[in-house]
């Protein structure tokens, strides 16, 4: 069984985002980049379930800029088996990213896909479901637990109330969340191996699919500073300020 495992090239999570001058995006010239770090558990737990023997193939994917292929090859280094750039300069939205997998998923025919609930980016956190809801596929978000057996897979997520225990039929889309694992370290061995391993490049036009923006960007603005705290006396004069100013009892 295969397993298509999308992956994302997002801003470093341990960088500092800042905004550009004329407010049309965040900076990212010069800036360290990296694997979406849901991503990074989402390969991670592709590459356990191919260790056990439940999984044959683990395919990363990555739709974007050519420097995409960096992120693909930290997959590969991580135990991805190939990878799949699907390149283009457009600005690709949720929507647009989640044809482009539908594509790839008649194309592949997996078992599963796997990938991160979010990206730290946009924080989105909807092209997995629609990537579910254009191939017609169960899907499950928010896994903290996935096992697979007897043709099915079972999915633990977390909701408010607690967990939730779902058993879905296969193919299946699955989203990653925080507890799911924690991604191994990539050693240098491993590095210098995924420079071997396939990496195709297609674009999606050759996929048929339109991946124009449908969504505009009007402004990117900083959250305002948080104001000094002030001391207050006794509980008294706190509770008079929480009603009287800041009006939230």
């Amino acid at each position: 069984m295969k397993v298509l495992v999308p992956v994302k090239r997002v801003v470093d999570y341990n960088v500092k985002v800042r905004v550009k001058s004329d407010g049309s995006g965040v900076d990212i010239a010069n800036v360290k980049m990296s694997m979406n770090p849901f991503d990074e558990i989402a390969v991670e737990e592709a590459v356990r379930l191919r260790e056990k023997g439940a999984v044959t193939e683990v395919i990363a994917v990555s739709c974007g800029v050519a420097q995409c292929q960096e992120t693909l090859r930290t997959a590969l280094a991580i135990g991805a088996d190939r990878a799949i750039l699907v390149q283009t300069d457009e600005e690709l939205q949720p929507l647009a990213v989640a044809k482009l997998l539908k594509a790839l998923v008649d194309k592949e025919q997996p078992g599963l896909v796997i990938l991160g609930k979010q990206a730290i980016d946009d924080d989105a956190n909807q092209t997995g479901q629609m990537l579910a809801a254009l191939a017609d596929l169960p899907q499950a978000t928010f896994a903290s637990k996935v096992e697979l057996a007897d043709g099915k897979v079972q999915v633990t997520r977390e909701i408010d109330g607690g967990l939730e225990t779902l058993s879905l039929s296969l193919p299946a889309v699955i989203t990653t969340d925080l507890r799911l694992n924690e991604p191994r370290y990539v050693t240098l061995p491993n590095i210098m191996k995924a420079k071997k391993k396939t990496l195709d490049i297609v674009t999606p036009a050759d996929l048929g699919v339109d991946a124009a923006p449908r969504l505009k960007t009007l402004k990117v603005s900083e959250p305002p500073k948080r104001g000094a705290g002030v001391k207050v006396p006794d509980v008294a004069t706190l509770v008079a300020k929480l009603k009287n100013e800041a009006k939230v009892v």
